[in-house]
C-alpha cells in the first residue's frame, strides 16, 4: 500500500452530505466539477506558457481530488485547483466557470481570495484565478487582490454563504475570447450529457423494483429472489444501497459476483454488475488475492465493452437490447470501472491499469454517442 492508503473506516466513511442521497448520486454531483477541470487542462498549459514564452511553465491538476475526483468521506477540497510552476514561482489555480449568460455577479468564495487576519482578509499572494465563460468562449486570469479591488463581500443566495461578489461589468470588461475554448466547452458539455444521461438507469432499476414490489399487493404476485442468478443478486445489492446497509460477508459477495463475468455478458449484464462491484468494493479493504482478480476482471470487462463499439458511435451486444439502452448500459459501465480504476491505482498502488486522464476517455467517438443520446 502506497502514502495514499487509509484504514477501511477512514476511507469508506461517509459523511452527513452524502448521506441524504445515495452514493451515486453524490459522485455524479462532484464529477461535474471534475470533468469541467480536465478537460481545461491542456488548454490552461498552452494559454500559460503562451503568456510566459521565456520560462518553463508546468501545469498540473492539483488538490484533494486531483486523482480519485471527490472525496470518500464527503465535503469539498479547500486546496486549489491547478498547480503551476512559471520558471522558479510556484502559483496556485482556482478555476471557474459560467454556464451561461445574464449574471449580475461572478462570485468567489471567501476563503479562496484571501486568508483572515484579525478583522481584515489579505489576499493570498501566489494565487490566480481562471474564469472561463463558456457560452461566449471567453476568459480572463486575474490575482486575488484584483478580486478585492473590484468585488465586495454579499451574501450569495445560491451557496447560502458570503463571498466576493464582483460585478458583471468589472469582470467582463476583462474577458477576452479565445476560439480555442470551442473544443474544450463542446467536450464538457457532451461529457455532461454523457452524466445525466447514464444516471437514469438508476431510476429504471428504481422504477422496475417498485413495480415489482408493489405487484405483490396489487395483483397477488410473488417476488422472487432466486439463488445463484445476477439478475436476484444485482436487486439485493440495490436494495442494500438504499437501505445504506452492507453485507456482513461482503469480500466473500464480490469473490462471488465476479465469477459472473464471461464473455457471454451482453451490456444489461456487464451494467448490472459494475454496479454490483462499485457497491461492495467501496465498503471493504481488499486482500491482494481479491485485488489480483478485481484488477483482472476489470480489464476484461472493459476489453468486452470496447469489443461492442460500432463505427456509427452505437453499442451492439444483443438484439433484444435497443441502441438507445445499450448506449446507456454502457456509459454507466464505463463511468464507474473509470471511477474503480483510479481509485484502485491511488489507494492500493495498482500499476497495471491505465490511469483515467479525462473522465470517459474510453468512449472514442464521443460526438458520434452524443448524438445517439440527443436523438431520444
Amino acid at each position: 500500500m502506497n502514502s495514499h492508503s487509509l484504514d477501511a473506516k477512514t476511507m469508506y466513511a461517509q459523511s452527513s452530505d452524502i448521506k441524504s442521497r445515495t452514493y451515486l448520486e453524490y459522485r455524479r454531483d462532484m464529477k461535474k466539477k471534475a470533468i469541467a477541470e480536465l478537460e481545461v487542462l491542456d488548454w490552461l498549459r498552452s494559454k500559460l506558457r503562451g503568456l510566459h514564452p521565456n520560462e518553463k511553465t508546468t501545469v498540473l491538476k492539483a488538490g484533494g481530488d486531483a486523482f480519485v475526483w471527490f472525496l470518500r468521506a464527503g465535503g469539498v477540497s479547500r486546496e486549489a485547483d491547478f498547480q503551476a510552476e512559471i520558471g522558479n514561482k510556484s502559483i496556485e489555480i482556482e478555476f471557474q466557470y459560467a454556464d451561461k449568460l445574464g449574471l449580475d455577479f461572478y462570485d468567489f468564495k471567501l476563503s479562496k481570495v484571501g486568508k483572515k487576519t484579525g478583522q481584515t482578509r489579505v489576499p493570498h499572494a501566489n494565487k490566480q484565478f481562471v474564469y472561463i465563460v463558456k457560452p461566449t468562449l471567453q476568459y480572463a486570469i486575474f490575482d486575488c487582490t484584483w478580486i478585492m479591488r473590484n468585488g465586495a463581500i454579499g451574501e450569495v443566495p445560491a451557496w447560502r454563504s458570503p463571498a466576493y461578489r464582483v460585478p458583471k461589468d468589472r469582470l467582463e470588461r476583462i474577458l477576452e475570447r479565445d476560439e480555442l475554448l470551442g473544443e474544450v466547452v463542446k467536450q464538457i458539455d457532451i461529457k455532461n450529457d454523457f452524466l445525466a444521461f447514464q444516471h437514469q438507469l438508476l431510476d429504471i432499476w428504481r422504477d422496475k423494483l417498485s413495480y415489482l414490489l408493489q405487484s405483490v399487493i396489487d395483483e397477488d404476485k410473488l417476488v422472487k429472489i432466486v439463488p445463484k442468478n445476477l439478475d436476484s443478486f444485482h436487486k439485493v445489492i440495490f436494495m442494500l444501497e438504499h437501505l445504506n446497509r452492507v453485507p456482513q460477508n461482503a469480500g466473500m459477495w464480490l469473490v462471488y459476483l465476479l465469477s459472473y463475468i464471461d464473455d457471454g455478458n451482453d451490456s444489461d449484464a456487464i451494467a448490472k454488475i459494475v454496479y454490483c462491484i462499485d457497491f461492495l468494493y467501496s465498503k471493504i479493504r481488499l486482500e491482494q488475492n481479491e485485488l489480483d482478480t478485481l484488477t483482472q476482471k476489470i480489464t476484461k470487462l472493459m476489453v468486452q465493452i470496447r469489443s461492442m463499439e460500432q463505427p456509427d458511435g452505437i453499442y451492439k451486444s444483443s438484439p433484444t437490447l435497443s441502441p438507445i439502452d445499450e448506449v446507456r448500459n454502457v456509459l454507466f459501465s464505463i463511468n464507474l470501472l473509470e471511477d474503480i480504476t483510479q481509485d484502485a491505482i491511488y489507494y492500493y498502488s495498482i500499476d497495471s491499469l491505465e490511469p483515467i486522464r479525462k473522465i470517459f476517455q474510453s468512449i472514442s467517438q464521443p460526438e458520434k454517442t452524443h448524438k445517439i443520446i440527443t436523438s431520444v
